[in-house]
Parts: C-alpha cells; sequence; structure tokens
C-alpha cells in the first residue's frame, strides 16, 4: 500500500515536470476501498448472471509469484507474463469469468473497430471461432468413444490417425498395459508446457502411441489413437482427426512416426503419388467412396449432412478462448466478494456490505502453500454466513487485478461518484472514450476482458454502448542499448534499463526531451533510446529561441512575401493532420522546415509583417510539443496572455498554390515551357501546352493522336506519322 502510494506520487511529479495537463480532480486510485468497492459490485452483477463460478482445474502456477494465472498470462517457454520462469500445473479450485458467452459477440464487434489489424487479428485468433464437424469414433473394443472434432469433413476419409491432447481424459486412461507407463510420462511431461509452446510449429512434432484403436465411422477403417502435445485442450473437445495428406503438422507428425499419408483431396494435376507436403487448398475427392470426383467443398457439406444423417456425427462450432480465471493467491487485489457457508455453500456478500475491504496485515507474502496470505488472517476469514447467520469463511483468493483495470476508464467520468460505479448522466453526456491509446501487448489481455465488461454492462443497462474503445493506437515501444554487450531490450523496471524523464530532464531541458522522444520515430514504432541524438532537438529550439529575440530586437519593416504566406498556411494544415494522426515526428519536421525558412529571411529582409505573423504561428504550433519554451517564444514575440489559451492557427480557406514550369514536347522533342499553378489539372495543362509558344505553328498540318501529361512536370503532344 505504501509502495503503491510511493509510485503515485512520482508519476504525479514527473506528469508535472513534463508539462502533461491533466486534470487532477479526475484521478482514481484502483487499490482504493471506493474504488474496487464497485469492482466487488460488478463481480456480483457477473454472479447473478450466471457469468461468475468456481470450479475444480488444473491452472498455471506461478512459483515466484505464488499465485495462479490466467492462460493469457503465460508466455512461451512456460513463463509467467512478468518474466517468471518455472511455471507449472497445479490443481485447485478457482473462480472464473464466463468470457465464452460472449465469444461470438467480441468476434463480431471488432468488424465495427477502428483499430490496428495486428490487435484485432490477435483478438480473433485468441478467440479462435473454429466452424467444422465433431465425429463420435467408438474404440475397437466397444469400451469407449472419442468425439472428434475438425474443420474439414471433407478430409475424414483421410483419417489415419486420431490424435488426444495430454489432458484429454481418456489419454491415460484408453493406454494399453504395455504403452501406459511410456503415456503417463508423456502427459507429465506435456503439462509443463504453456500452450504457446506447444501450438508452435518450429520443432520436433512430439506424440505417443497409446495403442488403443477406434473406427472412422465414415469408412470404417481402424484407427490408431496417439497422444500428442500440439492438440491443447482447450480447443474443440481436445481430440483431432490426423489426416497427413492434408494438414501442415498432420503431415509433420506423420512423418515423424511413419504413419501413412494417402490422398483424399486431390490437387490440380495430381497423377497418384505420394505427396511431398501437404496439399491443404481445394481439389476433386479421391479415395472417398460415394464422395469421389467430387468438389471438395461440395463433399464438405455433403459428408456433414451424412454423418448428421447416420447420427454419427454432428455439425459444431468450437472456439480456442477458455473463460477467465480471475482467481489470484495474492493478499494485493480486491477481496472476491464471497461467503463459504458449510449450511448455504456459496453465498455472496450483500452489496450493501461492500466494500469487503482488504485489512492491514503485517505479513503479505504468499506461503507458498496454494493459499492467499488472507487465509492466514482469522478477523478478515471468520464472519457470518449473510443467508442463515451461521458461523462462516470469506473467501481469500483477491481478483486479477485485470478486473479492476476493466472498468476504470468509466470511473474518471466521476471519481468521487458514491452512489453507484459512475455517474449515469456523465456518461450520457461523455460517451465511450473518443481515442484510446494503449500497448499491443495487451490485446489478449485487458483489452479483451474491457471488451467483455462492457459488453455485460450493456445487457444490463448500465452502459448504452457495448464497445469501450471504438477507436484504438498503439504506442511503440522505448528500449534501452546495453553499452557493455551492445544487446537491445524493452525498458523495464525489472531489468534496471530504466532511463528516467528526471535524468534527462536535468541535463537538456524538458522540452528537448518532449521534442526528441516524438520525433525520433513514428508513434507506432519501437525504438531504441539515444541520448547522442538528442542534441538535434536541443539545436532545434535554441534556433527556434535566437530567431524570436532577433525578430523582436529588429524595427517593423515593409515587405511582402506570398511564399512565406503560402508556407505558413501550408505548415498549419500539415501539423494539424499530422497532430490528429498522430504523426508527431513528422508534424516536428514541417515546424523545422519552417523555422529554416524564416531563419535566412529575417536576416535578408527583416521585420516584416509577414515574417512577424510566420513566427507567431511556428510559437502556437509548437506549444503543444515544447510547450515552456513556445510560452517563452509568446511572450518574446508580445503575444497577449498564454501561448496555451490561444485559438489554434488557421490557414486560408483554400491554399494558394505556388507556379511549375511545364516542358512541353511535340513527339518526344522540347518545343515550349509554359507556367501553370502547382495543382493545375490535366486538361488544363495539356490547353495551357497546345497554347504556348511556337506550338501552334509546330504542329500546323499534323494530326495530335493523344496527349502524355506527367504532373507538374511535362506535356508530351504526340502525332501521327507523316504519310
Amino acid at each position: 500500500r505504501d509502495t503503491t502510494a510511493e509510485y503515485a506520487a512520482n508519476y504525479r511529479d514527473q506528469l508535472d515536470l513534463l508539462g502533461c495537463s491533466y486534470d487532477w480532480e479526475r484521478e482514481i486510485d484502483s487499490s482504493a476501498p471506493d474504488y474496487y468497492r464497485w469492482t466487488q459490485w460488478f463481480f456480483l452483477l457477473l454472479h447473478e448472471r450466471g457469468l461468475a463460478y468456481r470450479a475444480p482445474g488444473r491452472q498455471w502456477w506461478c512459483p515466484v509469484c505464488e499465485t495462479v494465472l490466467a492462460n493469457e498470462q503465460v508466455e512461451a517457454g512456460a513463463v509467467c507474463w512478468r518474466g517468471h520462469e518455472g511455471v507449472h500445473r497445479r490443481d485447485l479450485v478457482q473462480w472464473h469469468f464466463r468470457i465464452t458467452e460472449y465469444a461470438d459477440r467480441l468476434l463480431d464487434g471488432l468488424d465495427a473497430l477502428d483499430w490496428p489489424a495486428r490487435v484485432k487479428t490477435a483478438q480473433r485468433n485468441w478467440i479462435g471461432r473454429s466452424e467444422g464437424v465433431e465425429i463420435t469414433m467408438p474404440s475397437v473394443d466397444g469400451g469407449f468413444s472419442l468425439d472428434v472434432f475438425t474443420t474439414r469433413p471433407e478430409t475424414v476419409c483421410g483419417v489415419t490417425f486420431v490424435v488426444l491432447a495430454p489432458e484429454h481424459p481418456f489419454a491415460q486412461e484408453m493406454a494399453t498395459p504395455s504403452r501406459r507407463e511410456r503415456v503417463e510420462r508423456y502427459c507429465r511431461e506435456a503439462a509443463q508446457r504453456s500452450d504457446l509452446d506447444r501450438g508452435r510449429q518450429d520443432g520436433a512434432m512430439t506424440g505417443v502411441f497409446t495403442g488403443a484403436y477406434v473406427v472412422n465411422p465414415v469408412n470404417d477403417t481402424r484407427t490408431p489413437v496417439f497422444v500428442a502435445d500440439y492438440v491443447l485442450m482447450g480447443y474443440a473437445s481436445g481430440a483431432v482427426m490426423g489426416v497427413p495428406a492434408h494438414d501442415t503438422r498432420d503431415f509433420a507428425f506423420a512423418a515423424a512416426h511413419d504413419i501413412c499419408t494417402p490422398v483424399v483431396v486431390a490437387p490440380a494435376g495430381w497423377d497418384g503419388a505420394s505427396l511431398t507436403e501437404a496439399h491443404t487448398g481445394d481439389g476433386l475427392m479421391a479415395n472417398s467412396g460415394r464422395w469421389d470426383g467430387m468438389g471438395s467443398s461440395d463433399a464438405a457439406t455433403s459428408i456433414a449432412d451424412w454423418v448428421e444423417r447416420r447420427s454419427v456425427g454432428r455439425r459444431a462450432v468450437k472456439y480456442r478462448l477458455r473463460d477467465w480465471l480471475i482467481s489470484r493467491q495474492r493478499y494485493w487485489g480486491a477481496p472476491i466478494p464471497i461467503v463459504h457457508c458449510d449450511s448455504c455453500g456459496v453465498v455472496p456478500a450483500p452489496k450493501a456490505e461492500l466494500p469487503v475491504v482488504l485489512p492491514d496485515i503485517d505479513r503479505w507474502e504468499p506461503g507458498g502453500d496454494g493459499r492467499s496470505p488472507l487465509a492466514n488472517v482469522p478477523e478478515f476469514v471468520n464472519t457470518d454466513c449473510p443467508r442463515c447467520g451461521a458461523t462462516a469463511r470469506r473467501e481469500t483468493d483477491t481478483m486479477d487485478g485485470f478486473a479492476c483495470s476493466s472498468w476504470y476508464f468509466l470511473r474518471y467520468l466521476s471519481p468521487a461518484h458514491a452512489d453507484g460505479p459512475f455517474d449515469a448522466q456523465a456518461l450520457a453526456d461523455w460517451g465511450s472514450a473518443d481515442l484510446y491509446v494503449g500497448g499491443s501487448d495487451h490485446a489478449t489481455m485487458h483489452l479483451l476482458y474491457a471488451r467483455f465488461w462492457t459488453h455485460v454492462m450493456a445487457d444490463a443497462g448500465i452502459t448504452p454502448f457495448h464497445e469501450p474503445f471504438p477507436k484504438l493506437r498503439c504506442q511503440g515501444v522505448m528500449h534501452a542499448r546495453d553499452t557493455a554487450t551492445g544487446r537491445v531490450s524493452r525498458m523495464s523496471k525489472s531489468t534496471g534499463n530504466v532511463v528516467t524523464p528526471n535524468e534527462v530532464a536535468a541535463k537538456h531541458g524538458v522540452d528537448t526531451l518532449r521534442v526528441h522522444v516524438l520525433f525520433m520515430a513514428p508513434f507506432e514504432d519501437d525504438c531504441v533510446w539515444d541520448e547522442e541524438g538528442i542534441v538535434g532537438s536541443r539545436r532545434f529550439l535554441e534556433r527556434a529561441w535566437r530567431l524570436a529575440r532577433d525578430l523582436a530586437s529588429r524595427p517593423a519593416v515593409d515587405g511582402e512575401d506570398t511564399d512565406l504566406a503560402r508556407l505558413r498556411d501550408e505548415t498549419i494544415r500539415r501539423v494539424e493532420r499530422d497532430i490528429e494522426r498522430l504523426s508527431f515526428n513528422t508534424a516536428i519536421a514541417r515546424l523545422m522546415e519552417l523555422l529554416n525558412a524564416l531563419t535566412p529571411r529575417l536576416r535578408r529582409e527583416g521585420h516584416t509583417a509577414e515574417i512577424a505573423e510566420a513566427t507567431r504561428t511556428f510559437a502556437l504550433l509548437l506549444a503543444p510539443f515544447a510547450p515552456h519554451i513556445a510560452e517563452e517564444l509568446w511572450r518574446t514575440l508580445q503575444g497577449v496572455g498564454s501561448v496555451h489559451v490561444q485559438a489554434w492557427p488557421r490557414a486560408d480557406a483554400e491554399p494558394t498554390p505556388g507556379t511549375v514550369t511545364l516542358v512541353v514536347q511535340v513527339d518526344g522533342r522540347v518545343r515550349a515551357r509554359v507556367e501553370a499553378r502547382a495543382d493545375v489539372q490535366e486538361a488544363e495543362a495539356v490547353s495551357l501546352a497546345l497554347e504556348g509558344p511556337g506550338i501552334a505553328e509546330c504542329l500546323q498540318g499534323r494530326e495530335v493522336t493523344r496527349t502524355v501529361y506527367v504532373p507538374g512536370r511535362l506535356v508530351n503532344v504526340v502525332t501521327a506519322p507523316s504519310a
């Protein structure tokens, strides 16, 4: 708690140091009881709607954090999302949010969102909707049957093996005595690999034969059953059919285990030979009995119909998405508002008694026994059942931190509102966020959870919209280079390579830091911190300061410079457009161009009205990027009031185009040059060319067959060959 307060104070100080404008009356603290009270209220809402439930299962456990992790928080190599290794599975009873109920809506809602394609793709892949057929394959001995899912029913006659996920309930049970030890060992080893690792296709296709066989009901073939970790229990039924001729992973698995690969969807020009790689496209059916010669797309429908008529399968939709595991065995989190009663079972805490306050304790570290530190606080645990009044126990797990961050953006509307999570009128006035800026690394966690949470709120009539962030932009990530090794890695507190704004500002100034960060790369690109390059940003600001002082020290003189007026207007338009599309580096480049034009003009022409106006415009346009020096420039230029309360500069309604010289050719030979507006269109350019000096005489007696226009540069008049 003290650390959080200390860090929050530091963030405030740094934001103020950097000149960030923020209304501190809208500050929220998600660790405060008056905030997480409403997170608990939302938990009860989800529970009432059947969207919060407690269930046993094999969960990911981080031995360093000493808590469970959601699937989304386990990275490749069985690494915790906080960077800790050694993550493994444990059997635990945990709380979940039923996000899978919203899978289709979360998927369909992506179409209307103005989000980066990579984020939308990440969510689509994470939700992982698959349409296909689930076929029931009985064991040869009749002791069990497997429901095997496929997205390509047209390939069912090409099944040469069935693969179970290591977690499948039959994976070990169906193993024959001679195979059981190997199967059990393989399942134990696979359980320690993350879903990301198992889903990769760049390693060996491991697996083990169970010794069991099932019957393919479509062609009555006897099919061996394997266990392999490339099949995930979280996808479909945890059992898939292996069709090596038509699936890349199945092809690799068959090659590794010497399994035959019959072709059932023939590629164009197939001569009956074995394939050297999987054919995953369409084709004509082969080796498929009654479906031979049929197009594979038609065969898919026909086979799906056939298995449903014969009651050996059914059409099905499956998802990769799993329910959101929200239990955490940590002290620091919103307590789950549930009471366990021996008589009544699981009982929600009354809403009137919220918040269930996190107690102040001396020892908040996890005990390593799988229980939350709160389990060791009797005054917190022991309570009365809200339903029957008997002695009961509070739930001691706390909620995943992403629960509190799934709705925080709405609390900004009315941070002090005490009668609900937010004021309904304020929400009606403001609506959903106009723009959300956040990292793409939250694509399958915070951004997905917040969408789910908002959909539930909309269904409950709490919000008038279903999508919290209609427009999203993802900023790049700052990296640092290790001076000893040259290795580049993301700036992170855990790696100790963070460069604080305090130290850079103390050395170079706040505005120099701001301009450098905004100019060094496009907004959405990752970049490597380069303090040497900051000198250029400082020189730019120093030149701006010298320009303003020099201008202020000179007497006004008469003069007219239409080119400068045109450049000023064009700079306004371009900077405004660049800011709107978050292209800050190009906006600063436009300001540099304007400054480069102003400095020599002032020396050459003196303090003209055009130069003074363009310099004031420069200060106004610079203000969002370098607010402190822009204020000083404005005062030096005798501006009234603060630069930050001025109206945004306006360009002429229509840009005044410059002029260009068009080369006029006749049959490829230069015959004249004519002046034209820079934005001249083709028809006008051709007309000017034909009226050019000497062109009429040159064309006398010739037939013009066509003209070629190179915008802003050239008109070539082509004539018919002489008879």
